[in-house]
């Protein structure tokens, strides 16, 4: 059914049936099990309604597969509403093909959902107005489930996400493990990449699962929410729909709201779902910067706008550290640069073999995240495993970085999402200006450089190369401890 104003279907409430058993390789660390596999045992049934909404924009190549994901779950989902916005492709036709009842036996039992498809056109609000117009439309449902229209899901996701969301009252959201299916990418460019964002995707789920599975951000992609909690945050603050269209990072933000409101924001160990990654730089780029721009307005003190910081939330630490690590990553490795640049030209270059530490610390580090991934193989490995595509990838990001934070602390005013979609449809080249600013700086500490005296180019060697050490010491022993802590059987 293709309209404008479907009226809110009815809640059904999903058959009894067993309770789900925990998967046959639940790992055997001390505390896991208590944690999650318990709640599967103990539970009796299904016990709730769940409202699934997917704000989709442009995503005709993508959708008919995401909607086949989730009629294709143990446990599928009440109903199931694709709320198509600003979009000038063939996604309402594509979608509409599934558009009506749907009766799915399976191991549950016997369910029934029905999707309906939404075509919104001209939204001003983009992805927040979607999501906001498909709360309104399963707002009595117990939970909402939240998945971007170019998001598959494992057929045990929504099942895994429901169970714990259940068994806990205190659960505000519960998000599902991220990662991307690598096998349709095609081009070197495009494998590069994907490689990367996985290995990312993998990091943060890690620290997530490993902060007693606190989720920092409810990420937008494959989420449930309870309605209760929604219903708080838009009363404590004020809000007539759950996401404001304040921040770049609407997930983020509701994330601290959930938290605030007094909820848990939540990792499931469980539930995955594939996300629809990013195979051009252009693209990686405008997504990152609109990603680290949003977060860091949500970090900021003081008011920005409608947003105001909030240095100190729970769910900002992680926040915090990753910006303090590539902060440390682009100092040293612009100083050792620049050092090694200045003690070559005066014949002062010692090598030390000590100086192989970092990188190796570092290639096991990585090669131990890669090997947490379920799904990982080879390509994951040989990323990881030769050092210069993390190297590469690394510098990448931290041109996002810079682009992120001389965009913040500019103050210009910029849309964020309008500048990823330019890039995504191949237009825009600002992802080149950290390269080029790079050029320059070294180019300028070389002139800098041959007009200063001997004695001051010693002076300088003399109190830079211990700078750069003692803190390459220090982050080599936080890898260090990331490489021997205990990974609790939680597998990415």
């Amino acid at each position: 059914m293709t309209d404008q104003n479907t009226p809110v279907a009815f809640p059904r409430t999903a058959p009894m049936s067993p309770a789900p058993r925990p998967p046959a390789d639940l790992p055997a660390e001390p505390g896991f099990a208590d944690d999650f596999s318990s709640v599967l045992e103990n539970l009796t049934g299904h016990r709730s309604t769940i409202g699934c909404i997917i704000p989709a924009y442009n995503e005709e190549e993508s959708i008919a597969g995401v909607i086949e994901s989730l009629l294709s779950q143990t446990r599928v989902p009440d109903v199931i509403h694709v709320v198509v916005n600003n979009s000038s492709d063939a996604t309402v036709k594509v979608a509409s093909e599934f558009a009506g009842p749907h009766q799915i036996t399976n191991d549950l039992g016997e369910q029934f959902t029905e999707v309906f498809v939404h075509d919104i056109g001209k939204n001003p609000d983009k992805k927040v107005g979607a999501l906001n117009y498909g709360y309104s439309l399963v707002e009595g449902y117990d939970y909402l489930l939240g998945v971007d229209g170019d998001t598959m899901a494992d057929p045990k996701a929504v099942e895994f996400l429901e169970t714990e969301a259940v068994s806990d009252s205190r659960i505000g959201g519960i998000s599902a493990i991220y990662s991307i299916d690598d096998r349709p990418i095609k081009g070197l460019v495009g494998k590069f990449l994907i490689a990367g964002q996985r290995t990312q995707f993998a990091a943060f789920n890690l620290q997530n699962l490993l902060r007693g599975r606190n989720m920092a951000v409810l990420g937008g992609q494959f989420s449930i929410f309870s309605t209760n909690a929604l219903r708080d945050v838009m009363r404590q603050n004020h809000q007539s729909t759950p996401w404001v269209r304040d921040s770049e990072v609407e997930d983020s933000l509701l994330s601290l709201q959930i938290k605030s409101a007094g909820y848990l924001t939540k990792i499931s160990p469980y539930a995955r779902a594939d996300v629809g990654g990013m195979t051009t730089l252009k693209g990686y780029d405008a997504q990152q910067v609109k990603w680290t721009y949003g977060a860091i307005e949500l970090m900021w003190p003081g008011q920005r706008g409608d947003t105001k910081g909030q240095p100190l939330h729970p769910n900002l630490r992680l926040r915090w550290f990753e910006n303090f690590g590539m902060l440390t990553n682009l100092f040293v490795r612009v100083a050792f640069l620049i050092l090694l640049a200045g003690s070559l030209s005066i014949g002062a270059f010692i090598f030390s073999p000590w100086w192989l530490i970092p990188p190796v610390v570092a290639t096991l580090l990585n090669l131990r995240i890669a090997r947490t991934m379920k799904s990982h193989n080879s390509r994951d490995l040989l990323f990881a495993g030769l050092v210069f595509p993390a190297e590469i990838f690394m510098w990448i990001r931290l041109s996002h970085f810079l682009r992120s934070w001389t965009r913040f602390l500019s103050r210009k005013k910029v849309d964020n999402w309008a500048m990823q979609a330019k890039a995504e449809k191949g237009g825009g080249s600002a992802h080149w200006l950290p390269l080029l600013l790079l050029v320059a700086v070294l180019v300028a500490m070389v002139v800098i450089w041959t007009m200063l005296g001997p004695m001051v180019q010693s002076t300088i060697l003399w109190i830079g190369w211990p700078i750069v050490g003692v803190v390459t010491v220090l982050q080599t022993l936080l890898m260090f401890f990331k490489l021997i802590r205990r990974y609790q059987g939680y597998k990415v």
